[in-house]
């Protein structure tokens, strides 16, 4: 196992375009958020905003720059034809895959923990000029929303790994996830029955997963917020099972 990890670690920092996603993971994310914060005015009266949720909006967006890093982790090995070396090097397939989604969570988190912190940094000294609620950084529910969201992005680079190791293909593999993401508030924005609504909300990987950032009216929410990372990470579980079933079945 230390021997993949190392070689995928090589593999990673070594490419070309790692470095600059993660920047743009980063940039993505404060950018949206701050912008989200500067655009939000409440009316003297006040206003029911959750001021967690709105200055890590840009998580929204980070996450489609995360996904599209963790699909070209195996799926630019496949368009280039260089998973033949790695499984010729490396037979044991699983171990290959496991290494790859130790790597890519390990420098994804980092680039979440940075974009985190930033839009929170980014986003408190603005609040009060806008008549937002106080941002309190050392509150509970605001460090679990932090917190939270780091470990959602984290998710999304794993359920994007596992789809590209099942449809071997980078542009495809990058449709099919933000299509699983966008793909349920959509519907759940076509149907007109509650029920069904809250229904699409709660087994969303993206809709599930982004209620650990709400810090207010959780009573409201159709998924408690550990409850809906928690489905994502079946989503990100369940789709790495399927693409290293692929993976040891087929030929490279």
């Amino acid at each position: 196992m230390r021997a993949a990890l190392h070689a995928e670690w090589t593999k990673l920092r070594t490419s070309p375009g790692t470095i600059w996603l993660l920047l743009a993971v980063v940039a993505a994310t404060v950018g949206v958020s701050a912008a989200a914060v500067a655009g939000t005015l409440c009316p003297r009266s006040g206003c029911q905003v959750d001021p967690a949720k709105l200055a890590l909006t840009g998580v929204q967006l980070g996450q489609a720059v995360v996904a599209i890093l963790a699909v070209l982790v195996i799926g630019g090995e496949y368009g280039t034809g260089m998973v033949r070396i790695t499984l010729t090097a490396m037979p044991k397939r699983p171990i290959v895959l496991a290494a790859k989604a130790v790597v890519v969570t390990a420098v994804v988190t980092a680039a979440a923990a940075i974009g985190v912190a930033g839009s929170l940094l980014a986003s408190r000294p603005m609040m009060p000029g806008n008549r937002l609620p106080t941002l309190s950084i050392d509150d509970g529910p605001v460090l679990r929303a932090a917190f939270g969201s780091v470990l959602y992005l984290a998710l999304i680079a794993l359920l994007a790994l596992g789809v590209a190791t099942a449809v071997r293909n980078s542009a495809a593999a990058t449709g099919v996830v933000l299509g699983m993401l966008y793909l349920f508030p959509i519907m759940a924005q076509a149907v007109s029955d509650e029920k069904w609504q809250r229904n699409m909300l709660k087994i969303g990987p993206m809709t599930a997963g982004l209620a650990i950032q709400a810090t207010k009216d959780l009573g409201t929410l159709p998924i408690a917020p550990w409850k809906g990372l928690g489905v994502l990470a079946l989503w990100a579980l369940a789709a790495l099972l399927f693409g290293g079933l692929l993976l040891s079945k087929r030929d490279a």
